[in-house]
């Protein structure tokens, strides 16, 4: 079977749809294909018996690649040269591909409610939920990247090219602290929370007592694939569950890794991984899971929620968004520029959900923020940044392109001014600066997921705020300024998933802060003992004994049962000794 990723495709209201439900793509020339929804992450269509496809139709949706098997050419840009096959998948894959493959899966919906089935009758048995089993688990997570540092690295390094020192810094040492927090805090985290009880109950008890949901899906992204993928297993063995991970298939290398490690491990009677591409993604979906985490982008979060809704499945969905730095003319302006290169291009060569996507700054500070950035960027990356060995590359030849067109969209191109160099054979784009980008330009829009910094001019600092508050909310909002008055107005009237004040990303390696998004940049919330209780259910538990049992609560219902517990209600005690001996306060 032939598999075609198209990034963002989505089905307008109102598209043509034929006497079978199909929906009708227009191409040049007066052809056309039928597609047809038939599972959860995309759409499969059919080619209508009509006439075969001429060479330079281009399909009116998205830009398209199409091989007939893997040794041919692939062919891109939206063109479809060669006949295409009559079977094709095509989808707004969460990890954003653009990948032509031949898929030959065993892992489809049966091979999936095997799986599930085998470990929720596993987590029955309760072997999960005992400290000692947690525990262990997590001993072995920490051991296994204090034994496999080197293999991880490698597999970072062939995935993305990205730095070794970068590597240790954002993924396994973030991982290796989030672990060694719940190894920790356990304990703590799984006692339970005795509160207080009210006159109602007397005499009595009461806990929140925790309890691990059950089975949940861990589906996790290609730009940061070891930490995206562990810390939420993290979470989920801490509170007790039963785990299956799906790493994304756009970081192969540290997918295959993943699934060879924890087999080795970990318990493999609880714990899974599940690797493979949409197919196996749409089979998992399909499945009654107790709670979905997702990592990725806004579309496809859209469609994993549709399908937990089939089964009342609770999510959460770290996403992402245009997460602005506000910069006031007061800041160090060194200090500064070193921090949003760091945000920017420190974080995976801008393919980090957290980091900088725009700057806003006055019109009149602008020239001097600029400068400043130049000069640090030489400093970190050297004169020619396409030959450092400190920036990642991007991922794929299709986001390459994806980058390469939002610099060449027309009004932007002379917009840059700093950068834009390019090495298509290497996948790699420079630093680049752009200053007052259209605001009707793709790169404005869409979350830009790459090396480009568009830097947005106003009069005055304030009026930044509306700019960031007439987009999506972001899944961070960065200031600097050492204006106390402007910090708090931009904490409490910005909305944002989280904050750094004169910081960017930082803010994410604290397990004392939730990290999660709002609105668009996502659902939920995890790090540290965020992460347990996101994969824990918080149970509200009344002890009592038989003894101080009355009768006011069971009928017959008196209006002296009435005047008691009016005035026990309402905590006034003397009240109710007085109604309860026949009396009021009035007499």
């Amino acid at each position: 079977m032939l598999f075609v990723f198209l990034e963002g495709f989505i089905v307008q209201p109102g598209t043509e749809r034929d006497p079978f439900g199909c929906v009708v793509v227009v191409l040049e020339g007066n052809k056309s294909l039928s597609l047809s929804v038939n599972c959860v992450l995309g759409f499969s269509f059919s080619v209508k018996k009509k006439s075969s496809f001429f060479r330079s139709c281009r399909l009116n949706v998205a830009s398209l690649a199409l091989a007939t098997s893997p040794s041919q050419s692939q062919f891109s840009g939206g063109y479809c040269s060669i006949p295409p096959p009559s079977r094709l998948k095509l989808t707004c894959y969460a990890t954003l591909s653009a990948v032509v493959k031949t898929h030959e899966s065993a892992f489809d919906g049966k091979e999936a409610a095997s799986l599930v089935d085998e470990l929720r009758t596993n987590f029955n048995t309760g072997r999960t939920k005992s400290y000692e089993w947690r525990i262990s688990q997590l001993q072995n997570i920490a051991k296994m990247i204090d034994e496999k540092e080197k293999a991880i690295t490698e597999a970072l390094h062939q995935d993305l090219s990205k730095p070794e020192l970068e590597a240790f810094l954002a993924e396994l040492s973030n991982t290796k602290s989030s672990c060694m927090l719940a190894i920790k805090e356990l304990k703590n985290w799984m006692a339970p929370e005795t509160v207080k009880t009210s006159v109602t109950t007397f005499p009595s008890s009461a806990q929140i007592v925790s309890e691990p949901l059950g089975v949940v899906l861990v589906i996790s992204a290609w730009n940061f694939p070891f930490l995206l993928s562990v810390e939420p297993v993290i979470g989920a063995i801490s509170a007790g569950n039963a785990v299956v991970l799906k790493p994304s298939e756009i970081a192969p290398a540290t997918s295959s890794l993943l699934a060879k490690l924890f087999s080795e491990y970990l318990d493999e009677t609880t714990i899974r991984v599940v690797q493979g591409g949409v197919p196996e993604t749409t089979a998992l979906l399909d499945q009654k899971w107790d709670k979905i985490f997702f990592t990725g982008g806004a579309r496809v979060g859209r469609i994993v929620m549709a399908a937990a809704a089939k089964n009342l499945t609770p999510v959460v969905l770290e996403l992402g968004g245009k997460c602005p730095a506000l910069v006031d003319s007061d800041v160090n302006l060194q200090v500064a520029a070193r921090r949003i290169i760091t945000g920017k291009w420190g974080c995976n060569n801008g393919q980090a959900c957290i980091g900088v996507d725009y700057v806003i700054t006055t019109k009149d500070f602008a020239p001097k923020l600029i400068n400043a950035l130049k000069t640090e960027l030489k400093t970190f990356f050297g004169e020619n940044p396409l030959d450092s060995k400190d920036l990642s590359r991007i991922v794929n030849s299709f986001h390459f392109k994806r980058l390469e067109s939002m610099m060449k969209e027309n009004g932007v191109a002379d917009k840059i001014v700093h950068g834009g160099q390019t090495m298509e054979d290497k996948l790699k784009i420079s630093p680049t600066i752009l200053v007052d980008v259209p605001e009707g330009s793709t790169m404005m829009h869409e979350e830009i997921f790459g090396p480009l910094l568009p830097v947005v001019t106003v009069s005055k600092i304030e009026d930044g705020f509306q700019v960031i508050r007439s987009k999506p909310k972001p899944l961070a909002a960065y200031l600097f300024t050492d204006n106390k008055e402007l910090q708090n107005q931009f904490v409490q009237n910005v909305s944002a998933g989280g904050m750094g004040i004169n910081e960017t990303v930082l803010h994410v390696t604290l397990k004392d802060l939730p990290f999660g998004g709002v609105g668009e940049s996502g659902i939920g919330a995890y790090h540290g003992k965020f992460s347990y209780e996101t994969f824990s259910h918080k149970k509200g538990v009344l002890y009592r004994s038989f003894d101080g049992d009355s009768d006011l609560r069971y009928p017959p219902y008196t209006p002296e049962k009435k005047r008691v517990l009016k005035a026990l209600l309402s905590s006034d005690i003397f009240g109710a000794i007085l109604a309860f001996f026949g009396f009021s306060k009035d007499s």
